[in-house]
């Protein structure tokens, strides 16, 4: 009995002794564990070395293509359609005729206004080379008959007058030549002053009215004509036509755009750029135009910038000239510009995709340091292309500068620069496929 409690005493100390040393081993594992650091994970990025060379700033904007002349034509009168000459897309020369629309109306009213017109005419030059000459005459005629009359009775009365001196002839005979002297005088009087009324007034009178109805009738018929012509729509420019949306026989409202011609052979582009980019540009600066369907942009130039802000976005309105001459553009096309500002000869860059933005806009890059951990580090921008942009301070050409990957990322993040980690897989399952 003493035996077999003896085996069980030592039994339960063996059992006390394990535990308790497995408890410390566990204990020491969960200690040895807590000590020890996880690893830490490495970012694959991209990064380059700043570049040194000249750089030039692009001012980029949406903008749609516009013809640089067109012309709406609209009808001045109301009336059906009589003729078209020409159909969408017809190239057309200034003064060329378009369009008729029905006249036969108005050229009656014309052809009646001719006629007044023409006996007008014929009024004025009856006046003018007949009329008013022969007024002149019959007044000099009348003043020269009175003046001789005048002359005769002069002589009369001075004769009697010396026969009644010597008693020849009664009184009675020198008063009726001394009355028939103031008559004589009276007349020649009236026939001077009537010389100078014709001459000075009546003359020009006669030619005032004669030259009023000439000119009445004279507007009259170039009125008449002008309904005619109204009626003839002839093209302002030399383009295509764009639009005309009527048939023959339809009747074309007075103010409603008939016929549409557009100049295609030079296009503009419209755009709105802030005031500062604005003072950079310059007349006939070169831009680009990038338009869908077409690889390569086109060349443009600057043809037009305002001398005044627009009043509602405070920005400055620029035109493109585009060169068409090939007709490959179209009217109304959306297309993307790039206009050419400052050059700067010799500037320090970086791609713009490494720039990174805070919330209050401050600007900076990640850098690999020599720890090879990302760190930020802050800078200072000058003027862009687009695709790169100028580092004004804050960086050296010997900075590598992470410019794929880099955003979101925190400081102190162990970095491998390399191909992304999307082309490694890429390249291995490539690779494992060919095994």
């Amino acid at each position: 009995m003493r035996g077999v409690e003896n085996r069980n005493r030592i039994g339960r100390a063996l059992v006390r002794a394990v535990s308790a040393g497995v408890i410390a081993l566990a204990i020491a594992f969960l200690a040895g564990c807590g000590k020890e650091e996880a690893p830490q994970t490495q970012v694959t990025v991209q990064a380059e070395h700043p570049e040194t060379g000249p750089i030039a700033e692009h001012v980029t904007a949406d903008a749609i293509l516009q013809p640089m002349v067109q012309a709406a034509l609209v009808p001045r009168i109301s009336a059906p359609v009589k003729q078209f000459y020409v159909q969408r897309g017809s190239h057309v020369k200034a003064g060329e005729l378009l369009a008729v629309l029905d006249n036969s109306d108005l050229k009656a009213a014309a052809l009646d206004t001719q006629g007044s017109y023409e006996a007008a005419q014929a009024a004025y030059a009856t006046a003018t080379k007949a009329q008013v000459p022969m007024d002149v005459l019959t007044a000099q005629s009348d003043l020269a008959q009175a003046k001789a009359n005048l002359s005769l009775d002069q002589s009369i009365v001075k004769s009697r007058a010396q026969l009644f001196a010597e008693g020849a002839i009664p009184g009675r005979d020198l008063d009726t030549a001394k009355a028939q002297l103031v008559q004589a005088q009276a007349t020649y009087d009236a026939a001077d002053k009537h010389l100078q009324a014709v001459e000075s007034v009546t003359r020009q009178a006669s030619l005032d009215a004669a030259q009023g109805q000439l000119k009445s009738a004279e507007g009259k018929y170039e009125g008449a004509e002008a309904q005619v012509n109204f009626s003839e729509i002839r093209s302002p420019i030399n383009g295509v036509v764009t639009d005309r949306p009527l048939f023959a026989g339809e009747t074309a409202a007075a103010g409603a755009p008939l016929i549409t011609v557009m100049d295609t052979s030079s296009l503009i582009a419209k755009t709105h750029v802030a005031q500062s980019m604005a003072q950079q540009l310059k007349l006939g600066g070169q831009a680009q135009v990038t338009v869908p369907g077409i690889d390569n942009p086109v060349p443009a130039a600057v043809s037009m910038i305002s001398p005044a802000l627009d009043p509602g976005s405070t920005t400055v309105e620029i035109w493109l000239k585009v060169n068409n001459k090939s007709g490959a553009l179209k009217v109304g096309t959306p297309v993307k510009l790039s206009i050419n500002g400052r050059t700067v000869p010799k500037a320090l860059t970086i791609p713009l995709s490494a720039v990174l933005t805070a919330n209050n806009g401050a600007k900076s890059v990640m850098v690999v340091g020599s720890n090879g951990t990302a760190q930020p580090k802050p800078v200072r921008l000058g003027i862009t292309n687009g695709e790169d942009v100028q580092v004004l301070s804050g960086l050296t050409p010997q900075d590598l500068v992470i410019t794929v990957g880099s955003y979101g990322m925190d400081p102190g993040t162990k970095v491998k620069v390399g191909p992304a980690e999307a082309d490694e897989d890429d390249a291995g399952a490539k690779g494992g496929g060919s095994d």
